[in-house]
């Protein structure tokens, strides 16, 4: 018979969890996103394929997948994709097979995605789904971020600015809303949500038998 000594809390195991971090463009996700990246190796990142044009600052294959269109479709009739969505006039998608081989093992995904793409999650996966969205403090901060950015046109950002009162009316979907008006701040609390959701009873698949163990002593 087991006991709790035989099954020590580190021997509990777990199923990784899904972290989606969706905002308006400039609102700050990626910047979150990248910090919990470098301050927890629990997480693995999901690189996106897309099909818009990289930025200078970009590298292939480190911050998306960037494939043609004929590409995409290929990957999303093959089911390779996890979710696929329109944004801004080009294609999105997170691929599937890196997901399921972290997540089995126990490790996280971080998921940098819009709205439409989270809805497609939450359909397919809901039980490890874990959804935080990113609030600008004001219209005219987010508008301030997209122009010190100067990493695109400026219709592109007139464009973004427009589909950003679209994209926060979806708000109301997320399991946690966090306004970024301190990025420390906005940091800090992404980080006590993550901690609170690994701890959480469903996602320890050897609790049960730890607190049998105890309860048989």
């Amino acid at each position: 018979m087991n006991t709790a000594s035989d099954l020590p809390s580190a021997q509990i195991r777990r199923r990784g969890l899904m972290l989606v971090l969706s905002s308006p463009s400039g609102a700050g996700k990626s910047t979150i996103a990248r910090n919990l990246l470098d301050g927890d190796k629990g997480f693995e990142l999901s690189i996106s394929y897309t099909t818009r044009q990289r930025r200078g600052s970009e590298i292939d294959g480190v911050h998306y997948h960037f494939v043609t269109q004929r590409e995409f479709e290929r990957l999303r009739d093959d089911d390779a994709l996890l979710e696929w969505a329109e944004v801004h006039g080009n294609l999105y998608a997170s691929p599937r097979e890196q997901a399921e081989r972290a997540m089995s093992s126990g490790r996280d995904m971080l998921f940098d995605i819009d709205w439409q793409g989270a809805d497609q999650l939450r359909e397919k996966m809901p039980a490890d789904i874990v959804s935080v969205f990113i609030l600008p403090p004001s219209m005219a901060e987010l508008k301030s971020r997209l122009l010190r950015r100067a990493e695109d046109q400026e219709k592109v950002i007139e464009q973004r600015l427009s589909n950003a009162r679209a994209e926060i009316e979806h708000w109301r979907k997320y399991d946690y809303v966090v306004i970024n008006d301190d990025l420390d701040r906005a940091f800090h609390a992404v980080e006590c949500i993550v901690a609170a959701e690994r701890l959480r009873r469903d996602r320890r698949s050897g609790l049960f038998d730890f607190v049998n163990g105890l309860l048989a002593e």
